[in-house]
């Protein structure tokens, strides 16, 4: 019997191909969703707003960027069909996550210091809802991606 669910799970993926648009909309509503209903329900408020503006912006972007780069005009790089899924994900996971953390911490560190944009408290919630967005993002698109580029012929 579980011989059957699997090949049901491989035909699905193969009938789905991967859309980018598609991912980042995913991408987009699924955190601001999740995010801003826990805000809602704890009455954190700035986890509401932060659902649909830091958390859910940086999983949209990192999305369309990890979906195009995985893409490269429609015909994906051999290492990145041969290597291994796990450390496929761990290095692009890696790679992004270091990128946001970067990013974070000069928007919520270098900014204030040397601009007269003043530190304020949704400025160093950055600093976590960057990387953890961008790791999830890059986690799920390119699991969705390796699943359909593996499916079909290269």
């Amino acid at each position: 019997m579980p011989a059957k669910k699997d090949r049901t799970s491989r035909n699905r993926a193969a009938s789905r191909p991967f859309t980018l648009w598609r991912e980042v909309l995913t991408a987009y509503a699924a955190p601001a969703l999740t995010a801003g209903t826990a805000g809602v329900v704890t009455g954190q408020q700035d986890l509401a707003v932060a659902a649909c503006t830091s958390i859910a912006g940086t999983s949209a972007v990192v999305a369309f960027l990890v979906g195009t780069w995985l893409r490269h005009g429609g015909q994906p790089r051999r290492w990145t069909i041969t290597t291994p899924r796990v450390a496929l994900i761990a290095a692009l996971v890696i790679t992004a996550v270091g990128a946001a953390a970067l990013l974070g911490w000069f928007t919520a560190q270098w900014l204030p210091a040397h601009t007269p944009i003043p530190a304020t408290p949704w400025l160093e919630r950055l600093r976590i809802d960057l990387p953890v967005s961008a790791a999830l993002a890059t986690t799920i698109v390119t699991l969705r991606w390796r699943s359909t580029a593996a499916a079909s012929p290269t």
